[in-house]
């Protein structure tokens, strides 16, 4: 019998380079694009990307040319039916750009919002709530990523999840078969095992909580329960899953990428220093470009015991409460992010669409991306409550060490932690 995992991996075309979505610090500028030949890529918030002017601004942070020419593209398009004139500018630093636009009073009137600042931002007054007439089309996990204390604010612009990515070459080599992938936490234990050697780990699962919280979401718990704003990491199922994870670790049949020298699981994966990792699809990329030798498949993440269970990764379309013409953008938001222009720029730079109509068509045209999509029907989104920012970081640090770690006591100082950051 063919293995399919010989075969998905020896069919795989060329891939298009990713977004990453994990952090608008992995956002690189690598070109521009506007309407207007005099205005220039990254100008700041009081300049170029400013609103209050005539027309309309918007500011993302690009991936490369040519997820600039994407949105310029369909914002060229919409402007030239609409009668009303938009200039796209990329931003050096997205964060810093936006928060002197908010601070001056002078934000682009359209913008990227990463998720895991969205919170801060709704809060602050910074952002003017919108609902576009289709959204109940959008994955309701993401919309409810951009809703806080019952009011939606921006519409999800695309998304990533995790899947688990699996080395062709490891997994023959051990006698494994179609029928062995991994589809609950024992068998995926027993794969794990199964595949290590003196010179490969049989997985890898990237530090933090941005990993590490998939296991609490398959175990039926999570960090935070965002609709009620309450911190919830104490609850039992998390506590099930970190010791699960930490058992892992402690076998050695999993290690965190310092471990076998590597910056983040796709390195620890490409260079084969494991032979299974949790990553994204934006992994592809990396694959392609810097391990194009290494012959892997891709398959959903295993069941825990409460069921299916990933992470998303997220973004949405921002509009400034202080725009000008807060209904012009909203307007031009629902042109970027129709089904048309969504399945666009998956073609262009590899991103997946948020729009739950556009799945068929983007499955049809990337089908070694079904896993990754599938995850959007009950994937779990960021943590988005304002203010949490040192506590995640804390707990992220805390979970390096998991191996070595109480998971109670990790649980119990980021309760603490986020507690009192939420309460002040």
């Amino acid at each position: 019998m063919t293995n399919p995992l010989t075969r998905a991996a020896r069919s795989r075309r060329a891939a298009l380079p990713v977004l990453t979505l994990v952090s608008l610090s992995l956002l690189a500028a690598c070109g521009g694009g506007s309407f207007d030949e005099g205005s220039e890529a990254g100008g700041d918030a009081s300049g170029a990307a400013g609103g209050g002017g005539d027309g309309l601004t918007v500011l993302i942070a690009s991936s490369g040319d040519a997820e600039t020419d994407a949105v310029t593209s369909a914002a060229e398009a919409w402007a030239e039916e609409s009668g009303t004139d938009v200039t796209v500018t990329v931003a050096t630093d997205i964060t810093q750009e936006l928060s002197q636009g908010f601070a001056g009073g002078n934000p682009p009137d359209v913008f990227y919002v990463d998720a895991s600042a969205f919170a801060d931002y709704a809060t602050a007054g910074n952002l003017y709530p919108y609902t576009l007439e289709d959204s109940d089309d959008f994955y309701p996990s993401l919309t409810e990523t951009f809703t806080l204390e019952g009011e939606q604010y921006c519409a999800p612009k695309d998304f990533s999840t995790l899947a688990l990515q699996i080395n062709t070459a490891s997994w023959e080599a051990a006698g494994l078969t179609d029928e062995d992938i991994p589809t609950t936490w024992e068998e995926l234990r027993t794969v794990a095992d199964t595949l290590t050697t003196p010179e490969q780990a049989g997985l890898v699962i990237g530090t933090g909580r941005d990993r590490v919280g998939a296991f609490l979401v398959q175990a039926g718990g999570y960090w935070v329960d965002g609709a009620e704003g309450t911190i919830t990491a104490t609850e039992e199922p998390n506590v099930q899953a970190l010791t699960y994870v930490k058992e892992l670790l402690a076998s050695g049949s999993a290690v965190l990428p310092p471990d076998v020298d590597s910056g983040w699981g796709g390195e620890a994966f490409g260079t084969e220093r494991a032979a299974m990792t949790m990553e994204g699809n934006w992994i592809r990329g990396a694959m392609t470009n810097d391990y194009p030798d290494v012959e892997y498949t891709v398959a959903e993440l295993p069941e825990g015991p409460a069921g299916k269970g990933t992470l998303l990764f997220t973004q949405c379309w921002g509009v400034a409460a202080e725009s000008a013409d807060p209904e012009a953008a909203v307007e031009l938001v629902a042109a970027l992010t129709s089904t048309e222009n969504q399945l666009a720029n998956a073609e262009a730079f590899g991103v997946m669409p948020s729009r739950q109509s556009a799945q068929a068509d983007y499955v049809a045209a990337f089908p070694e991306d079904e896993p990754f999509i599938a995850g959007g029907e009950y994937g779990q989104g960021p943590v988005t409550l304002p203010g949490l920012a040192p506590s995640l970081s804390d707990l992220d640090s805390q979970l390096e060490q998991l191996a070595g770690a109480d998971p109670v006591q990790v649980l119990e100082s980021f309760q603490t932690n986020a507690e009192a950051a939420v309460q002040e």
